[in-house]
Parts: structure tokens; sequence; C-alpha cells
């Protein structure tokens, strides 16, 4: 895949938390449950989305994470440069070191235009957009069955 298990793992958990009623709090086990991913891996991206004022997150009884007002309408590219860093508009797609106009690798050329609509395509997708998706049974976010993910 293009982005990192980390950037994959981060869109799924808001994704999650947007799919959630407005307020309520889920804790990190439970959505790690949900997704078929590492908890532990989970609750340090959380803790990362928390510092980049994408989550609220509390502690004790009723304590979780839940999207901050407003987050839904963070798209994907957002999320990607949060995750990635812009490391992500400007590697190369070949890894190597020194690639561009004047030092292109062989897909730089064909690359390129993929990339930027690429990149456009994640700045229009919001996870509100993404969220009514999941809910309407359109589209599914692990690869857990139905039966495994509700808890």
């Amino acid at each position: 895949m293009l982005f990192s298990r980390t950037s994959q793992y981060a869109i799924q958990a808001l994704i999650y938390l947007a799919t959630q009623p407005n307020g309520r709090a889920v804790l990190n086990r439970e959505i790690a449950r949900s997704l078929g991913v590492p908890p532990a891996y989970l609750a340090k991206i959380l803790q990362n989305l928390s510092r980049q004022q994408l989550l609220d997150s509390s502690r004790g009884r009723y304590g979780g994470f839940n999207l901050r007002d407003g987050a839904a309408q963070t798209n994907l590219l957002q999320i990607v440069l949060l995750t990635e860093g812009h490391r992500v508009d400007r590697e190369c797609l070949l890894g190597l070191k020194a690639c561009g106009d004047e030092t292109a690798c062989p897909m730089h050329r064909q690359w390129q235009p993929l990339k930027r609509e690429m990149l456009a395509y994640l700045g229009r997708v919001t996870l509100t957009h993404l969220a009514k998706a999941v809910r309407s049974g359109q589209y599914r976010l692990s690869d857990l069955p139905q039966a495994l993910s509700v808890y």
C-alpha cells in the first residue's frame, strides 16, 4: 500500500469513531478489537491524534476517545499528513533520495500526475463521507466477520 500501517490504522480508527453516536467515548481496546489491529500500537496512534487536536481522550470509568467538535470534517489528506508528514507528497515512489524533475527516477514523470490526482482526491474525502458510507452498510472497516466485530 502507499501509506504506512500507522496511517492506515489512524484512518480506520477515525472512521470508526466518526460512526459512533456524538460524544460517545470509545476505549482503545474496543476500537482495536473491532478493527482487528494491535491495541498497544493503536493506543500510540490515538494518543498522537489527541496531541494533534483531532481527538479528545479521557480516563476513568466512562473514558476513552472521541472525535473533537469539527474533526469529522477532517479530510484524509490532513490525516495522512499528520501521520506521515510531508514525505507523502515529496518522496520518490521507488525510494530514491534524489528524485525530482531534474534527477528523475524511471517512474517520476508517470507518477507525478497520478500522485497529484490522488492527493487532491484525499483532500476531498472527509471522515463524515466515509462514516456515512460505513453506516449505510455500503462499506466495512475491517476484515473481521460482522458477528465478531460487534460487542
